[in-house]
């Protein structure tokens, strides 16, 4: 990797890769994990960020998580969809990232996760990055002139 593109990317941070809060699918811990369940399949993603009422992050929730917990002996328990809160299933280990977070501890991050939370210094949602965004800026910088 040539000094030019080392430079490019590691001036890179995340406040100018990220998706903001208001374009980004989530749910509210109190949900019936019914309704995480439609948001995640209306939206198209496997999982999405699980926010308090103060729009605070709390975790994420996914696809699988849902299934298995409505997942019997012998079979899926629909009926618990509308029982189950949000915040039984919910991730609360995913990693998040702050607004100056530089570009290189991105990458390590989004390596094991298909995004991260970004939160500012009060804990307050502001957006996610992902690995898409990334290899975006990977791929520019390896193509360019």
């Amino acid at each position: 990797m040539s000094s030019v593109m080392k430079k490019t990317l590691t001036d890179l941070n995340v406040m100018e890769l990220m998706i903001p809060a208001e374009k980004v699918a989530h749910v509210q811990v109190g949900n019936p994990i019914e309704h995480a369940l439609l948001v995640l399949v209306e939206s198209g993603y496997s999982s999405v960020p699980v926010l308090d009422m103060h729009y605070k992050y709390q975790g994420t929730i996914g696809k699988t998580q849902i299934l298995k917990s409505v997942m019997g002996i012998e079979r899926i328990e629909v009926e618990q969809l509308s029982e189950i809160k949000v915040e039984d299933v919910m991730h609360q280990d995913h990693p998040t990232l702050k607004l100056d977070t530089d570009f290189l501890t991105c990458l390590k991050v989004v390596i094991n996760h298909a995004f991260a939370c970004v939160v500012d210094e009060d804990g307050s949602f502001v957006g996610i990055l992902t690995r898409r965004a990334i290899l975006k800026e990977v791929n520019k910088s390896i193509y360019a002139s």
